[in-house]
């Protein structure tokens, strides 16, 4: 192991350690009035998340729209991925960041838009990271992968607990099937109560432009320790 492979691996220990980490009292409260705060979000709204979530599972399942161009990895070493992956994570938020303020200027009609636009650029991210570790999305096995990186981002600390598990154990010949419904209910419940004020007409797109940085960043950091784990660990 490399000293690029050793720091990497220093990394994703105090990353693993972070994930097991309790809430603190603040974030806790803060939970609580998030889930408050969805008691008073429009019913439509919360359609609007869920129809999209299970879109976007069904065409990561059937691996019918996020299909990204083969990556030619073989010979290049872990920091030469990352370097590349780095970059890929960059253009997405942007990207990113672009759409919100779009989306957010506009209100609560066109604000909707944002869910499933959001998502889309979230998964095609995944699966050009997925690309770039050397791992193939078109195999049933690595899109259901992708969707469990995408879970222990998005999720409940009950829930990220047992998704790293699933993520540590990794085997591709035994693999874990998505629950699509609580999938959907940890997305929901997981979204930042700042991206609901993306909604409001005035200041929806500064709004926008914050959240889904974030957002992108955190899943890209949650990608590659999960690609570290099964380069690193086994």
């Amino acid at each position: 192991m490399n000293a690029y492979e050793q720091t990497a691996l220093s990394e994703l220990v105090s990353w693993k350690k972070k994930i097991a980490k309790k809430s603190g009292m603040l974030e806790r409260m803060s939970k609580k009035a998030q889930i408050k705060v969805n008691s008073y979000i429009p019913n439509r709204v919360h359609k609007v998340i869920a129809d999209s979530i299970k879109s976007m599972v069904d065409a990561v399942l059937s691996g019918s729209k996020y299909m990204s161009k083969e990556k030619n990895v073989m010979l290049l070493s872990l920091q030469q991925k990352e370097d590349w992956v780095a970059e890929t994570i960059a253009a997405y938020r942007k990207t990113a960041v672009i759409e919100g303020v779009g989306t957010g200027a506009a209100g609560l009609l066109i604000g909707l838009a944002d869910f499933p636009l959001l998502l889309s650029i979230k998964m095609k991210l995944l699966f050009e990271i997925s690309r770039l570790y050397g791992f193939d999305p078109n195999k049933y096995e690595e899109r259901l992968f992708i969707l469990h990186i995408f879970q222990l981002a998005f999720s409940s600390e009950e829930k990220k607990m047992e998704t790293l598990r699933f993520i540590e154990e990794w085997d591709s010949e035994n693999v874990h099937e998505i629950n699509w419904q609580e999938f959907q209910q940890e997305y929901r419940d997981h979204i930042d109560v700042i991206k609901m004020f993306q909604l409001v007409p005035g200041f929806g797109a500064a709004v926008g432009a914050y959240a889904n940085h974030h957002l992108l960043e955190h899943l890209g950091e949650t990608a590659v320790n999960c690609y570290r784990v099964r380069l690193l660990t086994k």
